[in-house]
């Protein structure tokens, strides 16, 4: 292996500039020996804002990631990586500039997105420019299918739903609601659980938030007088805290049956001892794989001082799908083909991209947590294979 500190990282030109500063290298740049010259790769993502936390997550990833696809080179067939982060601080607009940005600096392959707001933005502006997108830890349904030049490294909101349903013994003649955000993020739950539950028979209600209320009591109020057989609740962000104190406040956690996405470990105290009347479904948490390649990408990431935490694996992903695809060289259309029905070893096992629509198939997880406050950890209690949480193909 070849972490970071051992030269791995060093080996690449990374650059990292304000929305508005120039990248590194210019656009008829070559490399010594190299016809095509870098392989220059713009992440847009939010290193601030209010997904900053999920935001480094990923990008510790994509560190580890190209260091383990590269081998410790930063380089692809002898073609140093360049990679050139810029943030976009949860906006969508600010994303599209700086990814057109990117473009016209000579960026053929763009990664990124924590947000799902940016990602359904950014994507229109890779099939514009005709260059690669490989989305991060935005879970919007609405990515997969976009495009044929945009991918995602992540898991999709169904597939959340899917493991979710794995929960109830039977849906049939159940009355569900949908706690969540008024956002993109929030609406694609809501339209993905109506989706799969109404067609098992169960009746969904939501309660949506403003994304930016700080008072979340009048929400936590609606969710208990719902009295639903099942709370399904899909929050990101800084106010989650804020969210679950609200609901345990007005006894919805003691009144009814609740799940929820595991989310990142500063997360796990605000559970508290309302966390065994939770289930929760798992994209992913460290340990949860126990595969070679999860350790591969912890060694890197904790060498480099970082945490392994939800979204670390994205980036990794995209890094390996960055990789392969710059593998075939410079045409797009070889590296969308290079893709397509990829079947390769991730962080959580098997892991295809399903060439239909650029899903990307793979297993998620229920747990539970143990412990309590800071000592709280989560707990593996069942493997929820890929086929039993495909989604629909879009498109």
């Amino acid at each position: 292996m070849h972490p970071f500190p051992r030269g791995g990282l060093a080996a690449a030109v990374l650059c990292t500039g304000a929305l508005l500063a120039t990248s590194c290298g210019s656009p008829g740049s070559t490399a010594a020996g190299e016809e095509g010259g870098p392989v220059k790769v713009g992440v847009v993502y939010s290193s601030s804002g209010p997904l900053a936390t999920y935001g480094e997550q990923y990008f510790q990833g994509f560190q580890a990631g190209l260091d383990y696809a590269t081998d410790g080179t930063m380089e692809i067939d002898g073609r140093p990586v360049e990679v050139t982060e810029m943030d976009d601080a949860g906006d969508p607009a600010t994303a599209v500039s700086a990814a057109r940005e990117l473009v016209g600096d000579g960026h053929t392959i763009l990664a990124g997105s924590t947000s799902s707001g940016v990602a359904v933005q950014v994507a229109p502006v890779a099939k514009q420019n005709e260059v690669l997108f490989v989305s991060g830890a935005a879970a919007t349904d609405a990515i997969t299918g976009k495009n044929d030049y945009t991918f995602r490294s992540g898991r999709q909101t169904y597939q959340d739903i899917l493991t979710a349903a794995t929960f109830m013994d039977d849906p049939d003649g159940a009355d569900v609601t949908v706690f969540a955000q008024q956002n993109a993020f929030g609406q694609d739950n809501v339209d993905a659980v109506t989706a799969v539950l109404e067609e098992k028979g169960a009746d969904v209600e939501s309660v949506l938030a403003p994304p930016d209320s700080t008072d979340l009591t009048p929400f936590a109020e609606q969710a208990k007088q719902a009295d639903p057989d099942l709370l399904f609740v899909a929050w990101a962000g800084e106010t989650a805290s804020a969210m679950w104190k609200s609901l345990d406040q007005q006894g919805v956690l003691d009144s009814t049956d609740v799940v929820t996405g595991l989310d990142i470990k500063a997360s796990y105290p605000v559970f508290g001892q309302s966390k065994d009347k939770i289930g929760f479904l798992s994209h992913y948490f460290d340990g949860a794989a126990g595969t070679g390649v999860a350790e591969e990408m912890r060694t890197r990431v904790e060498e480099a001082g970082g945490t392994v935490d939800l979204f670390t694996p994205d980036g990794f992903t995209a890094a390996q799908m960055v990789v392969r695809a710059a593998s075939q060289g410079d045409g797009v259309q070889d590296r969308i083909s290079a893709l397509e029905d990829w079947t390769f070893d991730g962080v959580k096992g098997e892991l295809t991209v399903r060439a239909d629509d650029h899903a990307l198939l793979q297993p998620m997880y229920q747990a539970r947590l143990t412990g309590s406050g800071d000592d709280a950890e989560p707990e593996l209690v069942e493997t929820v294979p890929a086929e039993d949480v495909e989604p629909p193909v879009s498109g």
